[in-house]
């Protein structure tokens, strides 16, 4: 695998679709605070740097989506896991794009 090798995207309304159906794992690489400030219900928080240390926690029979702010930390998040054997994809867009398309966030209190 290279290392400009592109990660498939996926936009926030085939998410919010797919996560109905059950059949994606969405991992938001925030920082704790932001995450806590509103996600996509459902979602695993582990930041970009806690990641490779922690990616037996995840699903290897769903694909995971990616996400963060912008898209931007979730690429190269993505480009971990794919690397590690993982089917990926990253929400092109990022939280921005999930909450313009007026999807629902969660809010957890610290």
């Amino acid at each position: 695998m290279g290392l400009f090798t592109r990660t498939t995207t996926t936009d926030a309304t085939t998410l919010a679709a797919r996560l109905g159906a059950r059949s994606v794992h969405v991992l938001d690489v925030r920082q704790p605070a932001e995450w806590r400030h509103g996600h996509i219900r459902g979602s695993q928080n582990l930041t970009l740097r806690q990641l490779e240390g922690r990616l037996a926690t995840l699903p290897r029979e769903k694909t995971i989506v990616t996400v963060c702010a912008s898209g931007h930390r979730s690429a190269a998040a993505a480009r971990v896991l794919t690397r590690a054997g993982y089917r990926v994809e990253n929400l092109k867009g990022g939280m921005r794009a999930w909450t313009r398309a007026d999807l629902p966030v969660e809010k957890r209190r610290s």
